[in-house]
């Protein structure tokens, strides 16, 4: 939830009409969303969940024996349903401006919420999630335990440079929660003017993050 208040709260402001940060550019929204992942680290791991946010990140460690599949589906629906409350949150606070951007065009599009290609090339957007999860859990993999001290500073700053280095195609999902739960909350919640959902385009942000995981788990157990 606190992951996506503020990460999904910076895309409406940069989107939004009438705000204050309405086109901020790409580096400004890769240092606000890795602000918000060090939030929720330090949030989640306060509240007892090892500070996982993602469940690409649960399911790639209990693939490779790092987490007990007994917790997998809880920490899963925790994971859905905190996105899905932080995306309704967002669209409160932000409400007046969605009334007052009309069209897509004008910034109302679900881009605020979920991700969205920058060229739509199913396999090669898919091959970016892949590339892009893969390097950001091997080197989670490596910090030990990420949510001690200012670690969690230091996960925040890997969010910054991957979506800088990998992130410019695809909008780095990395986190199938992270985009599938705000496009639903945009899809079915009460959103004036809003846009398309681009449902056809969500597998790619669920699949892709889970197969990167996946691999940088495997990988990082056998090297070890």
């Amino acid at each position: 939830m606190i992951l996506i208040i503020l990460g999904t709260g910076t895309g409406a402001g940069v989107n939004l009409k009438k705000t204050y940060g309405k086109g901020s550019d790409w580096l400004f929204v890769s240092v606000s969303w890795g602000l918000a992942v060090t939030m929720g680290v330090y949030v989640a791991a306060m509240l007892g969940s090892d500070g996982h946010l993602n469940p690409a990140v649960t399911i790639g460690f209990a693939a490779a024996g790092l987490f007990k599949w007994s917790l997998v589906v809880p920490y899963l629906l925790g994971q859905f349903l905190g996105a899905f409350v932080g995306a309704a949150i967002v669209i409160i606070h932000y409400y007046p401006h969605f009334k007052a951007t009309k069209t897509e065009e004008e910034g109302n599009q679900v881009g605020i919420f979920a991700t969205v290609p920058a060229i739509s090339s199913p396999f090669w957007n898919f091959m970016s999630e892949v590339i892009a999860t893969f390097a950001f859990v091997f080197i989670l993999l490596n910090l030990g335990d990420f949510t001690e001290g200012l670690k969690p500073f230091i996960v925040g700053t890997l969010i910054l440079v991957i979506g800088s280095a990998l992130g410019t195609t695809t909008g780095f999902a990395l986190n199938p929660a992270r985009d599938w739960s705000p496009r639903l909350a945009y899809t079915i919640l009460p959103v004036p003017n809003k846009g398309r959902s681009n449902w056809g385009y969500a597998w790619v942000p669920m699949v892709g993050p889970i197969v990167g995981a996946i691999i940088a788990s495997l990988l990082e157990v056998a090297i070890n």
